[in-house]
């Protein structure tokens, strides 16, 4: 029988040089198809620079591509060396509508000033550390729609993917003029200075998610077979913080896959979120689409063998058919331990990316067997 599943990794410019040369993209497509992953997630925007020559941000910032990638392609790279091992590539805009990270807006907001995202206070936007571009002005959603469709366009890749940051607005912001005047303009009052207000949540998020349902028609306008994927943030922390609405992007149909990052560092933690988001946000018929960001790598933290087993182990338990790992320098750790565990274990049978009908439809069905999950429990005493 063929197993059917997300088998993906995160490719990062950030505490991994990877994507810094063609060899390197050569070298890490090879590992990855050997260890058993069909799909790569490579980073093409972040830090106010796209990884792939951009007319988008020639025309409005003067900038073509991340400095580090004059001369070269690394998308193009990325996409080439897949195919040629058999893995899919879904393209990440990391960044979304984040300006800078303790930049006070970089380039973008130093060229474009009005695109800035205020609080109720008036100052910009900074939350953790990044400064926001203003995610609710239709010129800066043109602007990312615009990003998004070149790459679309312009290569063979199988889809696209935001994250927690797209579509994403903290919720202390849209206290901006342009936002404040449509408010009045809808509901003739200010709207309220608590930005947790449910009523002004609500709002704002539906001006995110009405912009991603007009993102997925115009990707699929594109080619209907690529894939409109999200990493949010869980529900409803994403919400109350960010503005992201998953239950209505699924009730709505503009996602095809969901990776929601249940980034935490022990397995008990990790199983309370997925059973939570089993039992009450997928139903069957989302299930399918249902692929958790685990969290290999941060810093100095790695994942335990016994971890990385029980996660994967678990997901399919309760039918989750496939998981992004977040990144993959994770696999290198250790003389790539990790990698080795996957190889002989969860991952020791290929397994086929799922297409758009596959995401349609429950999964649970395809299940691995005990027998399976004795096998990798041997190994791991051995390792």
């Amino acid at each position: 029988m063929t197993i059917i599943e997300t088998r993906g990794i995160w490719l990062t410019t950030t505490a991994s040089q990877v994507l810094r040369s063609k060899e390197g993209i050569a070298q890490a497509m090879d590992f990855l198809a050997e260890t058993g992953f069909n799909v790569v997630f490579p980073v093409v925007w972040n830090q106010a620079v796209t990884l792939y020559p951009s007319q988008t941000m020639l025309q409005n910032f003067g900038v073509e591509i991340d400095p580090m990638s004059v001369g070269r392609d690394p998308l193009e790279e990325v996409v080439v060396e897949a195919r040629r091992v058999g893995l899919k590539v879904i393209p990440w805009f990391e960044y979304g509508f984040a300006s800078s990270y303790n930049l006070n807006g970089g380039i973008l907001l130093e060229k474009k000033p009005e695109w800035a995202g205020r609080d109720r206070n008036g100052n910009l936007l900074n939350k953790n550390g990044f400064e926001w571009l203003n995610a609710l002005d239709l010129q800066v959603q043109e602007f990312l729609l615009n990003l998004v469709l070149e790459v679309v366009k312009n290569y063979d890749v199988d889809g696209i993917q935001g994250d927690d940051r797209l579509p994403a607005f903290p919720s202390e912001g849209g206290y901006d003029e342009l936002t404040l005047t449509r408010y009045r303009q809808e509901f003739h009052r200010d709207p309220p200075s608590n930005f947790k207000d449910a009523q002004w949540l609500q709002w704002r998020a539906d001006i995110l998610t009405d912009f991603w349902a007009h993102l997925y028609q115009q990707v699929k306008a594109v080619n209907p077979n690529l894939l409109v994927a999200i990493a949010p943030n869980i529900h409803d922390w994403a919400f109350v913080e960010y503005l992201q609405d998953s239950p209505t992007w699924l009730n709505r149909g503009i996602v095809d896959i969901i990776s929601p990052q249940i980034y935490r560092r022990d397995f008990s933690s990790y199983q309370a979120i997925a059973d939570t988001l089993v039992t009450q946000q997928f139903a069957d018929t989302n299930l399918s689409k249902l692929a958790p960001g685990i969290l290999m790598k941060l810093g100095n933290y790695c994942i335990s063998p016994e971890y990385l087993v029980q996660a994967i182990e678990y997901n399919r338990q309760v039918g989750i058919q496939g998981e992004v790992f977040f990144f993959y320098e994770g696999l290198r750790e250790n003389n790539h331990a990790l990698a080795k565990v996957l190889r002989n274990g969860p991952y020791a049978q290929s397994a086929s990316f799922p297409t758009l009908s596959d995401l349609s439809q429950s999964n649970k069905s395809n299940r691995k067997s005990p027998a399976i999950w004795q096998r990798v429990v041997r190994f791991l005493r051995n390792f």
